[in-house]
């Protein structure tokens, strides 16, 4: 879980460091993403944000991506639960915090493949890439059996392990 960070003279190879852990992410006014990070041996005040083109630690981003879309989801369900229809307000509409960036679905993109499933909040939940992009959300199953049932179909298929049954020479 490696990342390349800073470089030598042109004869040596990059100096390699180590990430801890990825803090944050953003994407820069180039539209890149960045990711925030912990090295290894180094105090926070050393804390980088480097390309993801840069980074060679797919399970950190991987981890990271789906803590960040499960708090993003339990903090969804908690405005949900916690907020109160005003009179002026019409069922099915969003409130202007929901309006700051589209999740799952409601983005509009092509769903690319399902990273994980959780049930942790509940309902089956799946983690969803798409395509064009790095980011994933993550999607009750319900709307993806129904909006991408190949998607779902690949991602049971590849966790499929068959066995065939034994049976006994001698036996007629």
């Amino acid at each position: 879980m490696s990342s390349k960070k800073g470089t030598s003279d042109g004869n040596e190879a990059p100096e390699e460091y180590v990430v801890e852990k990825i803090i944050d992410c953003r994407i820069n006014k180039n539209g890149v993403k960045e990711y925030l990070l912990k090295w290894i041996g180094y105090d926070d005040k050393d804390n980088t944000w480097e390309p993801e083109s840069n980074l060679d630690c797919p399970s950190l981003i991987k981890a990271f991506e789906a803590d960040r879309a499960a708090k993003d989801a339990e903090r969804s369900k908690k405005r949900k639960s916690t907020s109160t229809p005003t009179p002026d307000s019409k069922p099915g509409k969003k409130g202007k915090a929901d309006d700051k960036k589209p999740h799952g679905f409601d983005r509009g993109l092509e769903p690319e493949k399902i990273i994980g499933a959780t049930d942790s909040s509940g309902p089956l939940m799946f983690l969803m890439k798409w395509v064009g992009t790095d980011e994933a959300d993550l999607v009750p199953a319900k709307q993806a059996n129904v909006k991408c049932p190949q998607v779902v179909i690949k991602f049971y298929e590849e966790r499929l392990s068959w066995t065939s049954p034994r049976y006994k020479e001698n036996s007629v």
